[in-house]
């Protein structure tokens, strides 16, 4: 087994865990989900608003309800995720609420084994890309399942955010903002529930915006956009303030939180 494979193994066991805890947590809300509450959140809403009829692969879906959300509004979806506890759910999720979506369980960098079909929309969104060792083969993934003209959109935390150490009562900048050695960290409870018992064992990697870009554009997409935001959808980092608009920000505004990305398939 490779290094990398080794690394997937680590973070798929801990996902299976964050499953178990996130399907229960306030956070992610599943009864009010089940009575039609969407998961989808102001950023991807905007860009993606019109999803009807059109067919959408969710890679990295967690145990599906973006992905079942797009099924509401009348996508034909597909969601992909490494962690088969998570499509496990996805798919009970699924049956009950009596949607058409699919999900496949594998690494998201071999979506093509598994999936021939090519798509309208490829999203992904919120903590994804540092998952991953190099985001060439992400690129090149994306472009082989989008169809011509297909639009992908993400939507996740800036880079300067994975630049900080959260494990401490204060945050301080301890990994490179272009980084190539791998991050480990091991910490109890989970961004859903912090007070949970379970264990995180992460393996992660960090991606500057270049490198984002550049993945894309010579997997042969057009980026039509990358916006940058102080405000985040999420209450997942250290002494965030709540605005009137229900979004999150850090007090002083320094840096952004998330970015946002849409491009095109020539």
């Amino acid at each position: 087994m490779s290094t990398h494979e080794n690394y997937f193994e680590t973070n798929k066991t801990t996902w299976n865990k964050k499953v178990k805890v996130h399907s229960k947590s306030n956070m992610y809300d599943l009864e009010a989900f089940k009575k039609g509450k969407s998961s989808l959140m102001k950023y991807e809403l905007e860009a993606l608003n019109d999803v009807k009829y059109k067919s959408l692969l969710h890679l990295q879906c967690h145990f599906g309800q973006d992905t079942l959300s797009w099924s509401r509004m009348g996508a034909k979806c597909v969601g992909v995720d490494l962690s088969d506890e998570g499509i496990k759910l996805a798919r009970k999720l699924n049956a009950e609420l009596k949607f058409n979506a699919q999900f496949i369980c594998c690494n998201v960098l071999d979506t093509s084994k598994y999936v021939a079909e090519i798509f309208d929309i490829v999203y992904t969104s919120y903590g994804v890309i540092g998952w991953l060792p190099d985001l060439k083969p992400w690129g090149k993934m994306i472009a082989e399942r989008l169809k011509k003209g297909g639009t992908f959109f993400m939507a996740e935390f800036h880079p300067i955010v994975w630049m900080f150490d959260y494990l401490d009562d204060k945050p301080i900048i301890k990994h490179g903002y272009m980084q190539d050695a791998v991050i480990y960290e091991e910490y109890m409870g989970t961004y859903a529930d912090k007070e949970s018992e379970m264990i995180s064992k992460e393996y992660g990697w960090n991606h500057g915006l270049g490198e984002v870009v550049s993945a894309l554009t010579e997997a042969g997409l057009h980026i039509e956009y990358l916006k940058e935001h102080d405000e985040s959808p999420y209450d997942v980092l250290p002494n965030l303030t709540k605005t009137d608009s229900g979004m999150f920000v850090t007090k002083d505004k320094l840096y952004p939180l998330i970015f946002t990305l849409k491009a095109i398939k020539v």
